[in-house]
């Protein structure tokens, strides 16, 4: 049988919620009195999160009744969606098996709750490589879930994933994602958004360095002298590299685009405006130092 007669077979799976692999997040909150032990800052691991809007920046979370943290999110109206790189996975299961109702899941993970940008009552993790601040909109049920529509109001990202040029480098964060009741690293880069109909030009543009440096790493297991100088550019952090080979973080996604509006987009870009003085833009970031909260 030639590869063109060669058939795939399928098979007929049950009726599920069979989306994968979809990111995981923790979800930090707290009650209208924080002080009491049934209303303390509390976390709560989900994978059913998603944008569902650019302008105003919205998302969804989807929240079992019976969790602990429904109400708490329900009654302040608030949360915080935390990214999870690799460091944090073991904190991001433990908050998904145990209840915030029995112990206190910052202390037990050694997490620290901070301000978080925007809002009142929820806090932030400060361990998270990234923290979105979001205020409900509208709450439906939809049986075995509650849908919690949001705005974002405050986005804060460490400062080591920002770049001299103020490009925010989401490659650097370790992220990971969940699939099929498992979780996984974010694996090697393939592409940027609109590659399939960039230009030969753009499309050497931007992967010339990927190239160059995943070959170096390859034959030598470093980076290239060029990619170290590249890298170089970030405002902290050290070059990470797999056990396999694939490139490092901080050389896995440089000059990615993703969706309009999101972080490294071009609309993000010009909404953030450039680092250059003379821009018209608002500028660089500003940084949020100050850590001390009601916690």
């Amino acid at each position: 049988m030639t590869h063109d007669e060669q058939i795939l077979e399928k098979m007929i799976l049950p009726v599920s919620a069979m989306l994968n692999p979809v990111p995981v997040v923790m979800i930090s909150c707290a009650g209208l009195h924080p002080e009491n032990p049934e209303e303390r800052p509390n976390i709560v691991t989900i994978a059913w999160a998603g944008t569902i809007n650019s302008e105003p920046p919205m998302v969804s979370v989807s929240i079992r009744p019976e969790r602990h943290s429904h109400d708490l999110i329900r009654d302040t109206k608030e949360f915080v969606i935390n990214l999870v790189s690799e460091e944090l996975v073991k904190a991001c299961d433990y908050c998904g098996v145990r209840s915030g109702a029995k112990e206190d899941k910052f202390l037990a993970m050694s997490l620290t709750a901070v301000p978080a940008e925007g809002l009142s009552h929820a806090p932030a993790i400060m361990e998270a490589p990234v923290s979105l601040s979001c205020k409900v909109v509208s709450v439906t049920s939809l049986g075995s879930h509650d849908l919690f529509m949001a705005q974002i109001v405050g986005i804060t990202a460490n400062t080591n994933l920002m770049n001299k040029a103020g490009k925010l480098c989401m490659e650097d964060a370790g992220l990971i994602c969940y699939s099929h009741g498992e979780y996984y690293s974010l694996g090697r880069y393939l592409g940027f958004y609109g590659y399939s109909v960039a230009s030969p030009e753009a499309l050497k543009r931007r992967s010339e360095g990927r190239r160059s440096t995943r070959a170096s790493i390859r034959s030598t297991g470093k980076p290239s002298l060029k990619e170290s100088e590249s890298s170089a550019g970030r405002t902290s952090g050290k070059p990470q590299r797999s056990s396999d080979g694939r490139a490092s973080r901080s050389s896995a996604g440089a000059g990615r685009r993703s969706s309009a509006g999101l972080p490294g987009s071009s609309a993000y870009e010009r909404k953030m405006g450039s680092s250059d003085p003379g821009s018209k833009g608002p500028g660089k970031p500003r940084i949020k130092k100050d850590t001390k909260h009601k916690y």
